[in-house]
Order: C-alpha cells, then sequence, then structure tokens
C-alpha cells in the first residue's frame, strides 16, 4: 500500500511545530525556575526575616498608589500622542517657523533628564505662572517628555506606507478624506500599535519620578511606608512586582502586535 506523500507532509509539519512549541515551554519555564530560585536564595540569605505584614496592612493606600500610577500614565500617554501628531504635522509643514520650533524642541527634550524636567515642570513653571497644583504640572513634564518620541513613532508609521500608494491615490483621484480613511489610517495604526505600547511602558517606569511633585503614585506611597515601617526592602519588593505586573504583559502585547502586524 502505498503512501501518499502530500498527506504525510502537514502531518509531519505539524508534528514539528508542536515539539518546538513544547521545547520553548519548557526552556521558558525553567528560566523563570531559575530567576524564582535565585529570589529564593536572596530572601533566604537576609540577616532578617522578611515580613510583609506592615505593607498588607496597607494594602488600600497601596492600591490608590497603583490605580494613580495607572491613571497618570495612560493620561501622559494620551496626551503625548495628540502632542506628537501636531508636531509631526508641524515637522511637515511649509512654514519654516513650525519645522524649526520642532527641531529645536525636539533637541532640548532630548538634552533633558526626565527627572529635569518634573521638576522644572513641577516647581519653576508653577512658580513662574503661578499654577496652584505642582502634581499637575509634574504630569505636563512627563507628557512633554515623551512627545518628541511621539511625533518619532508618527514619522516612522507614516513613512512606512509606500510612494506607489500614494501615486495610485493622485492616479484614482482619491479626495483628502478618502485618503486617510482607506489607505493611510488604517495602516499608520498598525504601525503605531507596538510602539504606542512601548512608549506607555516606558510611561509607566518614568511615573515613578512624579514623587517629587508629591504625586500618591506606587514609588511615593511605599517609599512613605518603608519609612514608616522600616521595611524597607519587603517596600520596594512590592514595588518591583507593581511595577511588573503591567510591564510584563505590555511586552508580550508588543510581541503579539509586531508577530500580528508582519505577517
Amino acid at each position: 500500500m502505498k503512501t501518499d506523500k502530500n498527506t504525510l507532509t502537514p502531518r509531519l509539519k505539524k508534528k514539528t511545530v508542536t515539539i518546538e512549541r513544547l521545547h520553548a515551554i519548557v526552556n521558558y519555564a525553567l528560566a523563570i525556575l531559575t530567576f524564582l530560585g535565585l529570589g529564593a536564595i536572596i530572601a533566604l540569605r537576609q540577616q532578617r526575616a522578611l515580613d510583609f505584614s506592615q505593607i498588607w496592612s496597607r494594602l488600600p493606600i497601596v492600591q490608590n498608589a497603583f490605580i494613580t500610577t495607572v491613571t497618570v500614565s495612560f493620561i501622559a500617554l494620551v496626551g503625548s500622542v495628540i502632542l506628537g501628531l501636531v508636531f509631526y504635522f508641524f515637522s511637515i509643514s511649509r512654514v519654516r517657523y513650525l519645522r524649526a520650533f520642532t527641531d529645536v524642541f525636539t533637541e532640548i527634550i532630548f538634552g533633558t533628564p526626565l527627572l529635569v524636567m518634573i521638576f522644572m515642570m513641577g516647581y519653576v513653571f508653577r512658580a513662574s505662572f503661578n499654577i496652584a497644583s505642582s502634581e499637575t504640572l509634574g504630569l505636563v513634564g512627563l507628557t512633554v517628555y515623551i512627545t518628541p518620541y511621539m511625533t518619532n513613532v508618527f514619522r516612522a508609521a507614516f513613512s512606512s506606507i509606500p510612494d506607489s500608494q500614494f501615486q495610485a491615490m493622485d492616479l484614482f483621484g482619491f479626495t483628502t478624506y478618502q485618503r486617510y480613511r482607506y489607505l493611510i489610517i488604517p495602516q499608520v495604526i498598525r504601525a503605531l500599535t507596538a510602539p504606542l505600547m512601548n512608549n506607555f511602558s516606558l510611561i509607566i517606569k518614568g511615573s515613578a519620578l512624579l514623587h517629587i511633585v508629591g504625586t500618591e503614585e506606587v514609588y511615593n506611597e511605599l517609599f512613605a511606608i518603608s519609612s514608616n515601617t522600616g521595611r524597607t526592602i519587603e517596600a520596594f519588593f512590592v514595588m518591583w512586582l507593581l511595577y511588573l505586573i503591567i510591564t510584563l504583559p505590555l511586552s508580550r502585547l508588543i510581541k503579539f502586535a509586531e508577530k500580528r502586524w508582519s505577517t
């Protein structure tokens, strides 16, 4: 009895993929166990036994701080997306002043540490313009700092559209609305997905610096708890886990989006 090669080939490919996935799962499990083992060794070698009861008793404070971190980060993301798009259009404007303004703004931000930006906005600008809330201006500082990075994201997304498509739109007489509705926006959204999530992760980690303007986010509240209880290691360990709870899923989403849109 003869075996059809065309029938065996899909089965062999499926079996190979299954084996590769199994190997990947085993290797990732071993890697995770390695880090857990390292963490256990570090915990056991502490001179003082770890005690999270002081932090657990302040769980509502930690929860509110976590919500605040996510909220201010999301606001900074939305604000930086809007400003980033505006500055992108400035950078391609026919008005030379707008292009020059964008270039100077970008160089200033790229040359300024985030900590300095938040301090300048939260205290120096607040004092200069008699604005009451330093927390609000600190958030503005975080938003402004991310804006040039968002501008670059938009520049890369729009430049990813081939010139041949613009020529085709001209050939078929597309209106401005049709250009953006049917061709430009769908492709730009696909190109923006992964970089936006990556920038959101950067914003979340950068939001820890908002403690210098009194924002009651994760770093600020857990640092206060560690100062009041003397449980510094436990507080920073919880802080680390809370940031990982947000950033690790984002990292997986970024990889999924890159894989999804690249196919």
